[in-house]
């Protein structure tokens, strides 16, 4: 028998490909086009280091705030407050240092798989455009740069250095197309970056290369029913039998499990960016410190990410989300880095109430499972859940601890 697994985004795909070469049957199913979604235009960061959660201290002031500017780093649209009223509770709840604290370990736990495992499917022969060339922070204050900075010294019991703070000139020595107008800023050099794109389809090249299948533009409609008992799926091109179910649709993960009976939690944060299509003038992925846009260099191309806007579960662009990052990052560069023909991208990251992925089993269904909710860290968790995921679903113990991450934790 088969295991379907519901999304071909990243989080899917990683977990196809890990059942895949322990031998198991897979389908993975898509209502879209591989890879297509969120796993599509994100800026490819593979950031160990800044897997925080979401919901952090403070953030409810400063998020009321945000709401008047669509500039804003965190926006929330005003018609989009009463369809999310119980989400948006639970989301402000979170925002306290106990839960964050609580949140950012158990993913940091989850990321110790994550550089080992990329360098493995380097090794592996797949055909991805991987970089290590670290992460350099920028900023044009100097406080706010060591306040970020600070926040390292809780990392060192997973393996990481607290970076050397650098000045203005040292940074413009490392990226001389920084403009004089940043300050501070430091590197940590154990970070990766990633085409996105190249990582969907090398998994679903590499699925089927182990006999499995990856099905595009099927949606899925209901599960497919034995005397009562879910043995499939139903689908727009007919039933896919199954032993076993993984939903991971990203944030349209809510409902897909509204026809499965199960209630998730998981609505849409919407991220913007744009892809220049000419040789980067940087090097490394850059953090634009104080309006949180990142920039990441790619063979023949560049990317600027970043807004997080939430205003429920569509695809609709607001193109003052994109106009806003083309007008703040401009402070960072010496000579324009924006003007040119530019490919313009929005994609709806899964958000759950307390920004940690939902991982697991869903409760009282034997056969069902849940990948979803990685808010901005997809593309970082992407192997780490596959691997976990599959050992879960083939009756083995999870190499890393799940236990925080298990769907059921909000009674929703």
């Amino acid at each position: 028998m088969t295991t379907v697994i519901v999304g071909a985004g990243a989080i899917g795909l990683s977990c196809g490909y890990e059942l895949a070469r322990r031998g198991e049957s897979v389908v993975v199913v898509d209502k879209g086009r591989l890879g297509r979604a969120c796993s599509e235009g994100n800026a490819g960061w593979i950031t160990p280091s800044i897997s925080e959660p979401v919901p952090a201290p403070g953030l409810v002031s400063t998020s009321l705030k945000w709401m008047l500017s669509k500039d804003s780093p965190l926006y929330i649209a005003p018609s989009a407050v009463p369809g999310l009223a119980r989400w948006l509770f639970r989301f402000w709840r979170h925002c306290n240092r106990a839960d964050f604290l609580a949140g950012f370990h158990a993913t940091s736990e989850l990321n110790r798989l994550t550089l080992p495992l990329f360098d493995e499917l380097a090794a592996d022969g797949f055909p991805i455009e991987l970089h290590r060339r670290g992460l350099l922070f920028t900023f044009l204050d100097r406080k706010k740069s060591e306040g970020v900075r600070a926040n390292f010294s809780v990392l060192a019991e997973y393996g990481y250095r607290m970076p050397e703070p650098l000045d203005g000139d040292a940074l413009r020595a490392l990226e001389p197309v920084l403009s004089d107008a940043v300050a501070a800023g430091f590197l940590v050099e154990q970070e990766y970056h990633v085409r996105p794109e190249t990582l969907s389809q090398a998994y679903a090249e590499r699925i089927r290369a182990l006999g499995g299948e990856v099905r595009e533009e099927v949606e899925v409609l209901g599960p497919a029913r034995d005397n009562g008992r879910v043995a499939g799926i139903e689908t727009s091109a007919g039933s896919i039998p199954a032993k076993r179910i993984l939903i991971a649709a990203g944030a349209w993960s809510g409902r897909v499990a509204e026809r499965f009976g199960v209630r998730l939690p998981v609505t849409a944060g919407k991220g913007y960016s744009f892809t220049v299509s000419a040789p980067p003038s940087f090097s490394r992925p850059l953090y634009l410190g104080e309006v949180k846009v990142g920039s990441t260099p790619f063979e023949g191309a560049y990317r600027f990410a970043g807004t997080m806007e939430l205003s429920g579960v569509n695809e609709r662009m607001d193109r003052r989300r994109i106009d806003g990052i083309r007008r703040v990052i401009g402070r960072y560069f010496r000579e324009p880095v924006a003007d040119g023909a530019s490919r313009e991208w929005v994609g709806m990251r899964p958000m759950t109430p307390d920004g940690l992925p939902m991982l697991g089993q869903v409760a009282g269904r034997e056969n069902l499972f849940v990948a979803t909710g990685h808010a901005m860290l997809g593309i970082t968790l992407a192997p780490a859940t596959g691997r976990v995921m599959s050992e879960l679903m083939t009756g083995k113990a999870p190499s890393a601890p799940i236990a925080p991450f298990a769907p059921g934790r909000f009674n929703w």
